[in-house]
């Protein structure tokens, strides 16, 4: 009886002093199993409604302020053409030789027919001089009554007809000359020559082509600003006003870094409309810039008011492809990446038409880098808007 009292005491002691220890290990805090990490200095922004202005989208392409189409102004075959696509060129120089052989003889021609004018008119010249001279001489004989009537008609006679031949002789020496004219100009019509400084931006010839007048054999482009020509619909016209500076997306200038958005100023509305689609070409003037090229395709960006929209900066949209992303953070605070789509931007701001909304939290840079380059997804952010 006395060892088994003994032996539930021992139990109870050691039950005891179990549960205690238990109890102790408890007081500890510990960390719960599975916990996210956490990642703080990250910036957020909430997610708002706010104006955002509407625009309608007019498209055309990138132009040079001049071009010019140069064509032969006469039949001839294509000698050399001396650039290509590309280069550069100056006002007046050489750009295509044509076959100048018959327009080399014609002014070889037309050098000898001017000389024998101008020796006919010094030889009528003489002939007119000498027949004034006798009818002077006959005019003083008649009043002395020397020479008879007949004589003196006689001599009179003589000095028109040699007036005449003299004037006769003048006018062919000028259409030798004018010959002369047409036959060199035609020899330089043999060298097809710059209009301005530009750019050469489609040769459309080689040697032995067969140039016919009007027919195009070199585009060139003058150097300088470019503009940008866009359709624009007649129901917008009313809003478009010479002067006006308007926001213009050039895709190319995007794909080479930025966001391709320059500022046009429109300097030409050309006042009949197409009568397709019933539409008016408008001109932009472009800022200087060594990356537009003549060509690019544009958009310019007119304004119809403004309306109520949800943005968030364009640096929390992470682009994967076609699909654009953000992280959100939830009430609990952990981030989970979510699909979104867009609208229009707006400087540093871009439109969301579907997948937030507003007072919603989307992470906007962590660390000063961009969300993209990190993974947040299913942690918790430790950071205030």
């Amino acid at each position: 009886m006395t060892h088994t009292k003994i032996l539930s005491s021992t139990f109870l002691t050691a039950t005891l002093l179990l549960a205690g220890l238990g109890l102790s290990s408890c007081s500890k805090p510990t960390a719960p199993a599975g916990a996210p990490s956490v990642v703080s200095g990250v910036h957020l922004y909430q997610v708002k409604t706010q104006q955002v202005p509407v625009a309608v989208a007019a498209v055309g392409s990138v132009q040079a302020v001049e071009t010019a189409a140069l064509a032969a102004q006469m039949t001839g075959t294509v000698l050399s053409v001396a650039v290509k696509e590309g280069d550069p060129v100056r006002a007046g120089q050489s750009l295509i030789s044509l076959d100048g052989a018959q327009p080399q003889a014609d002014v070889e021609r037309s050098h000898a027919a001017v000389a024998a004018a101008e020796r006919a008119v010094a030889a009528a010249q003489s002939e007119s001089s000498l027949a004034a001279s006798t009818l002077q001489r006959y005019q003083i004989l008649q009043d002395r009554k020397s020479v008879s009537p007949q004589e003196f008609d006689e001599a009179k006679t003589r000095a028109q007809a040699a007036a005449a031949h003299l004037e006769m002789a003048r006018s062919q020496a000028a259409e030798a000359r004018a010959a002369e004219v047409s036959a060199t100009t035609m020899l330089g019509y043999t060298r097809i020559r710059a209009p301005f400084d530009g750019v050469v931006v489609a040769r459309k010839a080689d040697p032995g082509t067969l140039a016919t007048p009007g027919m195009p054999l070199l585009v060139v482009d003058k150097a300088g600003r470019l503009q940008l020509e866009v359709s624009v619909d007649e129901s917008l016209l009313g809003s478009v006003r010479v002067g006006a500076e308007i926001p213009v997306v050039i895709d190319a200038l995007a794909e080479e870094g930025g966001n391709g958005r320059i500022v046009g100023k429109v300097s030409r509305i050309v006042p009949a409309a197409d009568a397709t689609s019933h539409s008016f070409m408008v001109k932009l003037d472009l800022p200087a810039s060594a990356r537009l090229r003549s060509g690019m395709y544009g958009r310019a960006e007119f304004s119809r008011g403004s309306r109520m929209a949800l943005t968030v900066p364009r640096s929390a949209v992470i682009s994967r492809g076609s699909l654009q992303e953000v992280y959100v953070v939830g009430p609990d605070d952990i981030a989970s990446l979510r699909y979104i789509t867009l609208g229009v931007t707006q400087g540093d701001s871009v439109e969301v038409l579907s997948g937030l909304s507003a007072g919603e939290k989307v992470v906007d840079a962590a660390g000063g880098q961009n969300p993209g380059s990190m993974d947040l997804d299913g942690k918790r952010i430790e950071a205030a808007l």
